[in-house]
């Protein structure tokens, strides 16, 4: 079984930074090699509706049963909550927490996001 991989605005923002290219065309190439499918959301949708055109339209280059699609859901926007109010996530914003309550509850093998202040984060 292929591994699933959760990913968030900043992995489809990071093939176009050099920070970090390297790693996310490293990922783009397992998606191509059939190695992995990667797990998106309408969450990311709606965030990719303000970013550049390159940005935007990049998924649009792989055909879409390379993409497993989730959605975010009532339970996700609760535990989401709850890891704000629990302070479980430390501090990051909501968007962050809805991304990660989606990861968990579709039981993803790994959720990926590239951040400047923390590097490249594979949880």
């Amino acid at each position: 079984m292929k591994q699933r991989i959760y990913i968030d605005t900043s992995v489809i923002g990071g093939y176009f930074d050099e920070e970090f290219k390297e790693a996310t065309l490293a990922l783009f190439e397992r998606l191509e090699n059939n190695e992995i499918i990667l797990v998106v959301s309408d969450l990311l949708d709606l965030e990719l509706i303000n970013a550049p055109e390159r940005v935007r339209n990049l998924l649009q280059k792989y055909p879409s049963d390379k993409f497993e699609r989730i959605e975010l859901s009532k339970e996700s926007i609760k535990l989401a909550d709850e890891y704000i109010n629990e302070k479980i996530v430390g501090k990051t914003s909501l968007e962050d927490c809805r991304h990660i309550a989606l990861a968990t509850i579709h039981k993803v093998d790994v959720l990926a996001s590239w951040s400047r202040n923390f590097g490249i984060n594979i949880l």
